[in-house]
């Protein structure tokens, strides 16, 4: 059995990493899973959130804000609404869009419109969580 799998993760606007790995672990909608090489098959959504990659013997953080997950024995690939690697989060901006969806929350409750700005607080806040884990972990 190989100690690699091939894992893409790929945004609507770009590839984000296409390489080989030997972990991959999201948030996928029954929760959290970690992939290895020759994992079984399964397609899952994921939820907004964190991915980390081992890739030789450094990890790789990515964020994703929904999306799917594909695995198949030697190939695993994640279609992101959006990805950017975690060294390219901006806090600031994470902190300004959770707070705009805060607001945007209240003034929407109880209207049609309250399941989206629900939608944009979890995306803002899986950010910052990412972004806190990542300042957490380089230290």
């Amino acid at each position: 059995m190989a100690n690699t799998m091939q894992v893409d993760i790929v945004s609507a606007e770009q590839e984000i990493f296409s390489g080989d790995a030997k972990l991959l672990v999201v948030s996928a909608e029954m929760g959290d899973v970690g992939i290895a090489p020759g994992h079984a098959p399964f397609i899952s959504k994921i939820k907004p959130g964190e991915i980390t990659l081992r890739v030789e013997n450094e990890e790789q953080h990515f964020y994703v804000s929904g999306g799917m997950l594909e695995v198949q024995p030697h190939v695993v690939t994640v279609l992101a609404d959006t990805a950017i690697r975690a060294d390219d989060l901006d806090e600031a901006e994470a902190q300004q869009a959770k707070e705009r969806a805060e607001e945007s929350l209240k003034e929407k409750q109880g209207t049609p419109d309250y399941a989206a700005a629900a939608a944009e607080l979890a995306e803002a806040s899986a950010r910052l969580m990412v972004l806190k884990k990542m300042r957490n972990t380089s230290r």
